[in-house]
């Protein structure tokens, strides 16, 4: 009997029957497609856990901007009240001082407060007389009846309104003009209006 070496062993036990390396190539294409199955699985995973994320960023920083700006809008209106407080000593300076330097400063520096509101992105609410009442930009505090001018219309602003940027920070205070009042006798129909 002759010596066999311990490799020649090894591949005498090596089954390269057809039918066996058939079923050892059927066995690794349904490990090869569980893997891919895997992998597939994984990486919607992942893609799904990058979106989350990225949705998850851009959530807080939108939160962070708005909550930095309704901090900015706070400041805004208590800088808004210190303009109008300028407004009111502008507006009732006594004549003999009109012309002061000292007065020349206020203004002054009521026109930096004002620019300093435009920079920031404050614009005024249109109010002026003749001006259609809008009840996102205005609030009514007063009817003024027998005007001349159709219900509805502006007739007098009380406190200016400001915006940041496109959202309504304060509302104008204003008076509208009201049709007028009827006499005691007239019933409803006679007035044209109904109750």
């Amino acid at each position: 009997m002759t010596q066999r070496t311990r490799a020649q062993q090894r591949a005498d036990e090596i089954d390269i029957s057809p039918t066996k390396l058939l079923g050892d190539i059927e066995e690794l294409k349904t490990e090869l497609d569980a893997a891919s199955a895997k992998a597939d699985e994984y990486l919607a995973g992942l893609q799904r856990e990058r979106a989350e994320f990225a949705n998850y960023k851009r959530r807080t920083a939108e939160e962070r901007e708005a909550m930095l700006g309704l901090a900015g809008e706070d400041l805004i209106r208590k800088v808004l009240a210190l303009a109008d407080d300028f407004d009111l000593a502008i507006e009732a300076r006594p004549a003999a001082i009109a012309n002061d330097p000292w007065v020349d400063g206020v203004v002054a520096i009521d026109r930096k407060l004002r620019s300093l509101l435009e920079s920031e992105g404050v614009t005024q609410i249109a109010a002026s007389p003749g001006t259609q009442f809008d009840p996102r930009e205005h609030e009514a505090i007063a009817n003024v009846p027998g005007t001349g001018r159709p219900e509805g219309e502006i007739v007098q602003e009380i406190r200016r309104g400001y915006r940041l940027r496109d959202r309504v920070v304060r509302p104008a205070l204003v008076a509208l003009a009201s049709e007028p009042e009827s006499t005691a006798d007239a019933g409803p129909a006679e007035s044209g209006r109904l109750n």
